[in-house]
């Protein structure tokens, strides 16, 4: 059944490379726990310890306020189809914004897409699988397309805008430090 690894194994790799979607868990000291889902192609496996991925433009910006405060994440990948399988990567993030000096470098290891708030830069020190025979199967039927589309009406200048309305603070009310990162 469960197992756990000192770090991302080549199977641990194809299989984190074969899922359509994957999610992310954050909190700070206090406050509320935050699990989000990630689609698009915005993931990468660097080595066998470190994994970034490609925040874009949403409603909330609770990964970054969270790591702002306590740097540990959790990424988890579930087999939807195929033989069952649960995967997590348990470490420490950093963020790094647009404008920083790490950006250009990461960036360049990712698909560009519109919208793009941040990069996260996960130091894996946990790889955790489990059974997953409980997780049911389902179909992959492609990605959505609406919030690229919105980005790129919105525009840089728009997104900027976005940021100053609805990406400034967690839902509890913390600083998310996205006006201070980024250009």
């Amino acid at each position: 059944m469960g197992q756990q690894f000192n770090e991302i194994a080549e199977k641990h790799k194809a299989f984190i490379e074969s899922q359509p979607v994957f999610f992310v868990g954050t909190a700070a000291s206090d406050g509320r726990v935050n699990v989000s889902p990630k689609g698009m192609d915005c993931l990468r496996v660097v080595d066998q310890n470190r994994v970034i991925w490609l925040n874009v433009t949403g409603s909330g910006n609770e990964t970054a306020t969270h790591i702002n405060h306590n740097p540990r994440m959790t990424l988890m990948f579930n087999a939807f189809a195929g033989d069952p399988l649960i995967l997590r990567l348990y470490g420490t993030a950093t963020c790094v914004h647009q404008g920083e000096a790490e950006w250009d470098i990461l960036a360049r290891q990712l698909p560009a897409q519109p919208g793009a708030r941040q990069i996260f830069d996960l130091k894996v020190d946990l790889v955790q699988t489990s059974c997953g025979m409980a997780v049911p199967y389902l179909d992959y039927v492609g990605e959505r397309t609406q919030l690229n589309a919105w980005a790129e009406k919105k525009g840089q200048s728009g997104i900027r805008d976005y940021w100053q309305k609805k990406n400034q603070t967690s839902i509890d009310g913390k600083a998310t430090g996205i006006l201070d990162k980024s250009p």
